[in-house]
């Protein structure tokens, strides 16, 4: 059964000492290659857990990352946490994560009871403020993804091009006048998106309305588009959740799109297709978290150096537009 061999019984088939097969989960690099893969062959064989806590006691690491999201019922997250935890077990460790639902509290709750726990953290969306996360980067480990805070480590999933290529898409198929339904308040994604917009739309001349969906939700986005008229030829999304509840609100007041409209959304995270399939950016949060984790790892010392990492994301050319 898992976790019911002992490491003396995984020495004894090994043929190897317990300090053997400690070091090859705590110390591979003093062995030869070839002994720590016929350790962890035999250990996973026999289901032989290491203990962490003693790990923790030799080493002073407890083998874990920490991974905060702000909402794992939003698609694009959960690829992001697989993501983590096969980056993290390529690397001989686990993760830990935690939710915030995007509120502040909740999220120095996490850091404060996942810190003494693990030897990293990566935060998703953080939204505490930049002195706040310079402060706890200056005490251990810390990764951002999608907060550009200065003088902290921080992977960035842009769709700050692949946006402004889809906003002038629809113009150049007929739209006059947009509108752009924000995302969650204090996100550096939001401030990315709605400036984007603001910025091409100026520049091509065209008026331009802006909403918020406060929850974030799909209920709350179909809500909206169902009892407000957008007085606008097209409607921009923060993200796709957002766009397919703009979609399905629409249709309950008997328009279609792209007849009616036009609708681009943000993130390409949804496991399933919309009728009509979605005009919308795919975004790079899989490949943000390895990266993260990759900087976590090979960081020296307590603290990870500075490093700010940009990642474009690519606009998909579907039948919303």
């Amino acid at each position: 059964m898992p976790g019911r061999a002992t490491i003396h019984e995984v020495a004894r088939v090994v043929g190897v000492s317990t300090s053997t097969v400690s070091r090859a989960f705590n110390a591979p690099h003093m062995l030869r290659p070839a002994t720590v893969d016929r350790v962890v062959a035999v250990a996973e064989r026999l289901g032989y857990v290491p203990n962490l806590h003693a790990r923790a006691l030799v080493t002073g690491k407890t083998g874990l990352l920490g991974l905060i999201v702000p909402d794992i019922t939003n698609p694009f997250f959960p690829p992001m946490v697989r993501a983590a935890q096969r980056a993290a077990e390529e690397r001989g460790l686990g993760v830990m994560m935690a939710e915030s639902n995007s509120v502040p509290d909740r999220e120095r709750a996490h850091i404060a009871s996942l810190s003494p726990h693990c030897e990293g953290l990566i935060i998703a969306s953080s939204r505490l403020t930049p002195e706040e996360l310079r402060q706890i980067a200056s005490t251990m480990r810390l990764v951002l993804i999608n907060n550009d805070t200065s003088d902290v480590a921080r992977v960035l999933v842009s769709s700050a091009d692949a946006l402004s290529a889809g906003v002038r898409h629809i113009a150049e198929r007929g739209a006059a006048t947009f509108c752009y339904v924000g995302g969650p308040h204090r996100s550096w994604s939001e401030h990315e998106r709605r400036s984007t917009v603001e910025r091409v739309t100026a520049e091509l001349g065209l008026p331009t309305t802006y909403l918020r969906d406060e929850s974030g939700t799909y209920h709350e986005a179909r809500r909206m588009a169902a009892e407000r008229p957008f007085d606008a030829d097209a409607i921009v999304a923060f993200d796709d959740v957002i766009a397919c509840g703009i979609l399905d609100g629409l249709s309950d007041r008997g328009l279609s799109i792209p007849r009616d409209g036009y609708l681009l959304g943000c993130d390409d995270a949804l496991p399933i297709q919309t009728s009509p399939r979605l005009l919308t950016i795919r975004l790079r949060g899989s490949e943000a978290v390895i990266e993260a984790v990759r900087l976590l790892t090979s960081a020296r010392g307590d603290t990870v150096a500075e490093e700010r990492i940009l990642l474009p994301g690519t606009l998909m050319l579907r039948e919303t537009a």
